[in-house]
């Protein structure tokens, strides 16, 4: 299931994927470069835990949950387009293991993100 953060990223509560919404590629524009965190890298919630540059403006990801980057979607280093042709998918950026698994049940469904954009 696929939950989503304020700051429009989304967060996948079966796989521990992290990207961005559609929505929020959209704003960005095409995206030229991803600045991909190193894995195991902790960070809590609300934190920035990368940059996406794109040709219009520079952006930042922020961690939906708080946990450890344990995997980075590697695509992106050759592709960060996949961001535009595929954020729910291929475009993935990260995968966070929560730490406090509470903090999934504090982001919005798909109809409360879209509720309030």
């Amino acid at each position: 299931m696929r939950k989503f953060a304020k700051t429009h990223e989304w967060f996948d509560t079966e796989t521990y994927k992290v990207g961005i919404s559609e929505y929020a590629q959209e704003q960005l524009g095409d995206v030229v470069f991803v600045d991909l965190p190193p894995v195991g890298k902790e960070v809590k919630k609300g934190e920035v835990i990368l940059s996406i540059e794109s040709v219009k403006a520079a952006g930042d990801v922020y961690a939906p949950v708080s946990g450890k980057i344990v995997e980075v979607n590697e695509k992106l280093n050759a592709n960060p387009e996949l961001i535009n042709q595929d954020p729910y998918g291929e475009g993935w950026i990260v995968k966070i293991e929560p730490s406090n698994p509470s903090e999934i049940d504090e982001l919005l469904t798909e109809e409360e993100y879209k509720a309030q954009l």
